[in-house]
């Protein structure tokens, strides 16, 4: 789902970085009229989540265990989304799954995004033997089908699994490819200029990677944290509709599973598998215009002018 042009490096000092917070207001909110993309990728997110939260109001969050309501009740006024065999809410469960299902690829992301760069850093700014043993890590890995590996893993720790042992073991593999992506981006600004200037002037390495590189990658670094959770979401669902998943938690991934392994579809029981399906859809369209409109602030080369 990645849609960052990797050939694209970053000039520096692009974002604002001067002013008073009222003009970096005002040129955030005129940038954001100008990458609808963004916006609406903003909107369906942040809808998906403030139904989910405010849901939570309304609805009784102790329905989405079993035995809670009526079993197989179609959709009503008193159940919107219907009930599931095993006696659920699926609103409960809806507004208890979306949250958690996110939050599990929300730290994924954030761990690979983060192992990732710190070995993108070390190996694109060193190079050398470090830089070569890095990258050949990283080839190797990239070559074992993931998915197998995860299946692996979580087969291995079969027991009832956390949210957080969930997310690391998609995390576990979550930070090959943005090692890969954001070493690209550093080898290209460490010949900038301005980095040369700064080791000539004797600053150390670690200064010249926090105080001249990061800064001016923070923008791919958010695009590529956007790409990294849609996957990490991807490989939890797959993994829960596997039956490797969090058996007792009311997820989207093991709403679908429960699903095939009670045979809805085929016995006309559409209520039940609808509701995480548009919930799945809704979230991945998000994230995808999300990494679609970030792709404009890390690109250069597509960059709209003020």
């Amino acid at each position: 789902m990645s849609t960052i042009v990797e050939s694209g490096a970053l000039q520096p000092h692009e974002l604002p970085t001067e002013g008073s917070l009222r003009d970096i207001t005002n040129r955030t909110i005129s940038y954001l009229r100008r990458n609808p993309v963004l916006v609406a990728g903003l909107i369906m997110f942040f809808l998906l989540f403030f139904l989910a939260f405010i849901g939570s109001l309304f609805v009784n969050l102790d329905d989405a265990r079993p035995i809670s309501v009526r079993p197989l009740q179609p959709p009503s006024w008193t159940l919107p989304f219907g009930s599931d065999k095993q006696g659920r809410n699926l609103l409960a469960v809806m507004v208890v799954g979306t949250p958690l299902t996110l939050r599990i690829g929300l730290i994924a992301g954030f761990i690979g995004i983060g192992f990732g760069s710190l070995i993108a850093f070390v190996g694109a700014y060193y190079r050398g033997w470090v830089d070569a043993l890095l990258r050949g890590i990283v080839d190797i890995f990239l070559t074992i089908p993931q998915l197998m590996v995860l299946i692996v893993i979580a087969m291995v720790v079969r027991h009832a699994l956390t949210p957080t042992e969930m997310a690391l073991i998609v995390a576990s593999l979550a930070w090959l490819y943005p090692a890969r992506t954001i070493r690209s981006q550093v080898l290209t600004i460490r010949e900038r200029s301005y980095v040369q200037i700064a080791r000539l002037s004797g600053s150390s390495g670690l200064a010249v990677i926090f105080k001249e590189i990061l800064p001016n990658l923070l923008p791919y670094l958010a695009a590529s944290l956007v790409n990294a959770t849609s996957a990490a979401v991807l490989a939890t669902i797959g993994l829960e509709v596997l039956g490797l998943g969090m058996m007792d938690e009311a997820t989207v991934g093991m709403t679908i599973f429960w699903v095939n392994y009670n045979a809805a579809v085929i016995n006309g029981w559409w209520w039940w598998w609808l509701p995480p399906i548009v919930v799945i859809c809704i979230l991945f369209v998000s994230l995808f215009l999300i990494g679609v409109g970030l792709d404009e602030v890390a690109n250069p080369r597509i960059r709209r002018k003020v």
